[in-house]
């Protein structure tokens, strides 16, 4: 068959045909799925219609275009074109033209104005407009505005075609291609010819990498600026989103992007070069330099958000109700009477402190107390200030004055079992809207007289400014969490800087109650703190053991566990497997697939939807990898496949999977099915904030790059009944040995102490110190 005119670059597949409908159209990255009457084609293909698959934007009805690419056949839709790049074919009769141009492409273009272009252009009137826009003076009635406006549609829709072919050819494929067009337009060629390295600032998804490929390609040298610019800003991105520092020093970062610019070419780069590539960069204010550390701009001015908001809040007095002592004590009798519960004698206290705080901050580990004690602050503050604890009592326009909040769904359910009142993720409590940011912050600030956050350990510098800042006067915070515990997933380890700047009111709870009710879970645990194997750690207990194998035999193992609790009556919910990677044979990828098919097998009463090499069912658990406050669903909630829809059987013509989230549902498009992952097993970074019955656990050598204290810790204390280690017990002492302590770099503990000890301590000189203090006695200092 012949190729038609617009072939190019000696592609060998192509597919020329008119646009009929959309199956499926993106609008975010311009995916879509479109069916395709078929004029031309090169391939074996005897079809009227065809469905062709890629990246590109609405089409208009009757529109030619000529797709370059491939079929494939697709296990549940039959054959598709799945397209590389693509060209439109512009109408070459006089018909054609003005039917195209009168279309919903070209805003203010009628039929009328249509046929005067024609009539004045002729039947290359497009290519003639392209070509020089100001032949449409020629056209009578035709504004400057309306013709510009014709101009830039044409060369929009030309423009995308010729960069996506372009594009392709630099070995970008169509997904990547799009998202360069959406940022640069027009330009995107332009700027790749002329800084590919523009690409590692601009593009998501394109690193240092790739953009130094294609600058290897355009001839640019080893030492050129913009390829040390962008070795640069990558270097500091890559420490603190994958290693969670605030801060690179000098020293740090030269060392590390000479190390990345001379891996990639056999050249020397100088560390001056560098080190005035970083002072250039803090100029722009790319960077910001303080005593030869270099910060990410949003990271920097997130600190100095926090110091100065909880220098705020420290310094409202007027949020706290003064009470007498008598009061709380009265309030804190009639809460353990209706309870049937003593409080010892350091909850007490805590409780008494949160409650005569503006800030406020309860920490301990595992089993000593800390979900009572915020019942108790809850109850008391309730009693001694006179609110009710229904939120039927309260309305929009008078809300309910406790505000209760942690970074997961799942830890915000924990919170409200526990004290029996509504609990909400940060980001909800916040506002989060997604690509539109948080609705609260300092001039919109939340409404309330208290908030408890809980699991603060997980709330990173950026997620903590915004909270801080959303905070209005007169509230009072009460932060709780353990500081043992993994940081944050973001940069910063906020709740240990906060701790250890020692200039909020702190209680840490020491006293175990679980450990005395037989816990040797919470007993490992507390050893684990202080880095103590205990020497019975193989010895079976009645709640904990420790299975021995190698890295070879845990998928059978992990498999034996899980189906001996399932026979014993546990639920696939009450059963989680943690582990801390996701390859291997030991891995959290092959250990989910050997436990779907233990507890949700293949069947043919159950549907099933194939992504790569994962397959989904329905009944199949699950786990939510980014947050999605539209459908109240956020990162860490556990669901379950409730059904699966075919494309053919709806009306939108793609695959949906429908997943409760404790009774919320929410559907997914294939697209879409990126943002859940199978949680039969789970990393351990992603069980924070959950607990759950029955933990198994595997730790072995092949896990070394992952092994630390607090990550073993913290997957410990993710179990509530029983725990299960299996494992190389080497590999696990081996973890508990590898403190992480003050491995994250942060000024926040710092810049605390600088702002505020002065202000507690006082600076008077040592000669000036008894100034009006001269009638004062240590007696007046202290309680009746």
């Amino acid at each position: 068959m012949q190729q038609p005119e617009s072939f190019v670059f000696g592609e060998t597949s192509f597919i020329k045909g008119s646009y009929i409908s959309t199956i499926f159209h993106n609008e975010a990255n311009l995916y879509s799925v479109v069916r395709v009457r078929v004029e031309e084609t090169n391939e074996a293909y005897d079809e009227q219609e065809v469905v062709v698959t890629g990246y590109f934007p609405k089409m208009n009805e009757h529109d030619t275009y000529i797709f370059y690419g491939k079929f494939r056949d697709h296990p549940k839709f039959g054959r598709q074109y799945v397209v590389a790049h693509f060209r439109k074919q512009f109408p070459n009769t006089k018909d054609g033209i003005i039917h195209y141009l009168s279309s919903n492409l070209f805003k203010g273009i009628g039929k009328k104005t249509a046929k005067a272009i024609v009539e004045a252009l002729g039947e290359n009137a497009i290519s003639k407009i392209l070509a020089d826009p100001s032949v449409l003076d020629d056209v009578p009635k035709l504004s400057k505005q309306r013709a510009k406006e014709l101009y830039d549609a044409l060369r929009a829709h030309e423009g995308l075609e010729q960069t996506m072919i372009a594009l392709s050819q630099f070995g970008f494929g169509p997904q990547l291609s799009m998202k360069i067009y959406q940022v640069y337009q027009d330009e995107a060629l332009s700027v790749i010819q002329q800084n590919p390295y523009q690409l590692v600032e601009d593009v998501e998804g394109i690193g240092f990498g790739r953009a130094d490929e294609l600058g290897y390609r355009l001839g640019i040298s080893g030492n050129h600026p913009a390829r040390i610019r962008a070795a640069c800003l990558f270097v500091i991105e890559q420490n603190c989103l994958q290693e969670g520092h605030v801060y690179v020093t000098e020293r740090q970062l030269i060392g590390n992007v000479k190390q990345l610019l001379e891996a990639k070419r056999n050249e020397t780069i100088s560390e001056e070069v560098i080190g005035q590539m970083l002072l250039m960069l803090a100029e722009e204010g790319k960077l910001i330099n303080e005593d030869e550390k270099f910060y990410i701009p949003s990271l920097y001015f997130a600190e100095k958000g926090i110091v100065t908001n909880v220098k705020r809040l420290l310094q409202q007095t007027e949020a706290v109700m003064a009470f007498p002592e008598s009061e709380f004590l009265l309030a804190l009798g009639r809460l353990e009477e209706r309870l049937s519960v003593q409080y010892a004698p350091s909850q007490k206290e805590a409780i008494r402190q949160a409650l005569s705080s503006p800030l406020f901050i309860l920490t301990g580990g595992p089993g000593t107390g800390k979900t009572t004690v915020i019942k108790g602050i809850v109850e008391i503050f309730a009693d001694l200030h006179g609110f009710s604890l229904d939120p039927k009592d309260y309305t929009k326009d008078d809300p309910f004055p406790i505000l209760l909040a942690a970074p997961t769904g799942r830890a915000a359910k924990r919170m409200s079992e526990a004290t029996g009142l509504p609990a909400v993720t940060i980001h909800r409590l916040l506002g989060w809207n997604g690509a539109e940011g948080f609705t609260h912050d300092e001039d919109e600030p939340i409404s309330g007289k208290l908030l408890i956050v809980d699991e603060m350990s997980m709330v990173d510098t950026w997620l903590a400014n915004q909270l801080f800042k959303s905070i209005p006067d007169g509230m009072q915070v009460i932060l709780v969490g353990d500081e043992d515990q993994l940081p944050s997933v973001g940069p910063g380890q906020v709740l240990k800087d906060l701790l250890q700047a020692g200039v909020i009111p702190t209680i840490r709870l020491t006293e175990v109650y679980r450990q005395a009710e037989g816990s040797s879970i919470i007993e490992l645990a507390h050893q684990m703190k202080n880095g103590v194997i205990p020497p019975d750690l193989t010895t079976p207990k009645a709640d904990r053991s420790f299975i021995r194998c190698q890295t070879s035999q845990v998928a059978e193992v992990v498999r034996q566990i899980a189906d001996n609790a399932r026979k014993k009556g546990f639920s696939v919910k009450d059963i989680q497997v943690l582990a801390p990677m996701y390859r291997g044979p030991a891995g959290i990828d092959r250990l989910n697939q050997v436990l779907q098919d233990l507890f949700n097998p293949k069947s043919e009463k159950k549907r099933e939807l194939s992504v790569g090499d994962v397959v989904y069912r329905v009944g199949d658990k699950v786990l939510q990898l980014v947050n999605q406050p539209d459908d109240n669903v956020f990162n860490g909630d556990i669901g379950e496949i409730v059904a699966i829809f075919y494309a053919k059987e709806n009306t939108e013509k793609q695959d949906l999977v429908v997943v409760s989230f404790d009774g919320i549902e929410v559907t997914y498009s294939r697209q879409d099915l990126s943002q859940i992952t199978h949680a039969y097993c789970c990393s351990i970074h992603k069980s924070q904030g959950s607990e759950f019955p029955i933990v198994i656990l595997p730790v072995v050598k092949s896990y070394y790059r992952m092994l630390k204290r607090n990550l073993l810790y913290t997957a410990v204390t993710r179990s509530k009944q029983f725990l299960i280690l299996c494992g190389e017990e080497e590999a696990f002492k081996l973890g508990v040995a590898r403190s992480d302590d003050g491995s994250r770099q942060t000024t926040l503990m710092e810049k605390l102490r600088k702002s505020l000890v002065p202000a507690v301590e006082g600076e008077l000189p040592m000669e000036d110190a008894n100034i009006g203090m001269e009638n004062v006695s240590p007696y007046d200092f202290m309680d009746n």
